[in-house]
């Protein structure tokens, strides 16, 4: 008789939460090493008068943020937050980060003694210092371990099995590498790595870099520029990161999927730089693009740039990172968007 297998609960059911789900359903069928029915954790609405939990769990599809793929039918949608978590060991995040915090309130006390988790959030809250990871939220609401998962991981594109990387960090290697076997397909291709702090902050700063890119794209300015832009921005997520992070950071991990793949797949397509091309050419604010492109989800890049600007405020160094205050400022303040070229011609990197 064997073990039995671990069981998976997935917290988040939006695009990404989604294309993920489809992935672990496929994979617990064909190892032992997982329980055959995964829990996905569904934040109830009504879709055409039906409630999507119920769409999820007969038809089989997330009609409203991953239309046209079908879900396993191993994967079980459930609105309660409480039964979706209960007697399960593996626990993967993927919300909206801002959310990350009141779930894991609601989960307190009903996780079970063990479990491990991963997360999924491309984002950074705000902390008594300035920021806060997500993954340490998780880990002291919670008290469990937690490694994440980052990486150039378009979600339509991961849903229909094209072909791409990720990057998992995990402090505990030997948890890392069960979320690698989780996660892990032939067209989905996981490394681990140790420097888990670092690949979080790319996951989350790529998309304030993301903006810069919409910002050019919205001037009619060239590949050139881009390229600048990105290459800019690596070198303040760099800057940030060894600022920031406890722990080492070597280069190495940039050159992952979670660093400098993400960042250019996300300043490509991605809906940072969607949004902030027609911020530039509409004139309207972000929260109004949100509400008209974006299907009632939220917009990561703006967000960040805001919690990185308090800090580097605090720290009196807005003027060692010109990009990142910059978005901030044109997307927060009124700064002209014009005057992000101004910023480029000026960055430090060329005095």
């Amino acid at each position: 008789s064997r073990m039995p297998g671990k069981k998976v609960c997935i917290v988040g059911s939006g695009n990404w939460g989604s294309s993920i789900a489809k992935i672990i359903g496929s994979n617990v069928k064909a190892s032992n090493r997982f329980h055959p029915e995964v829990n996905l954790w569904v934040y109830e609405e009504t879709v055409d008068g039906r409630l999507l939990s119920h769409i999820i769990n007969t038809q089989h599809e997330n009609v409203k943020y991953l239309p046209g793929h079908k879900l396993p039918r191993n994967v079980r949608a459930l609105p309660d937050l409480v039964e979706a978590v209960r007697g399960t060991e593996l626990i993967v995040f993927v919300v909206p980060h801002q959310f990350i915090g009141g779930l894991c309130e609601q989960m307190k006390g009903h996780v079970k003694e063990g479990a491990i988790g991963i997360s999924l959030v491309k984002g950074l809250d705000e902390g008594p210092d300035g920021i806060r990871l997500i993954s340490d939220i998780i880990r002291e609401k919670l008290h469990m371990d937690v490694s994440v998962l980052m990486g150039a991981n378009i979600a339509s594109e991961v849903a229909a099995d094209k072909f791409c990387e990720s990057t998992v960090g995990a402090r505990t290697l030997a948890n890392g590498l069960i979320f690698k076997e989780l996660l892990q397909t032939p067209n989905f291709r996981i490394t681990v790595v140790e420097e888990s702090d670092t690949v979080e902050l790319c996951g989350a700063l790529k998309n304030i870099v993301a903006v810069g890119a919409g910002f050019c794209d919205g001037l009619g300015f060239g590949d050139n520029t881009k390229a600048a832009v990105i290459r800019l921005g690596l070198m303040e997520m760099v800057a940030f990161a060894k600022m920031f992070c406890r722990g080492p950071v070597s280069s190495d991990t940039f050159l992952e999927s979670c660093g400098v793949a993400d960042l250019v797949t996300t300043c490509y397509g991605g809906r940072n730089r969607k949004v902030a091309e027609a911020f530039v050419r509409t004139s309207k604010n972000i929260s109004e693009l949100e509400e008209e492109m974006l299907n009632g989800q939220k917009l990561q890049g703006p967000q960040t740039s805001a919690e990185i600007y308090k800090l580097l405020q605090k720290k009196n160094l807005v003027k060692e990172f010109p990009l990142f205050s910059a978005i901030y400022q044109i997307c927060f303040q009124g700064r002209d968007v014009q005057d992000f070229i101004t910023c480029l011609q000026n960055h430090p990197e060329h005095m």
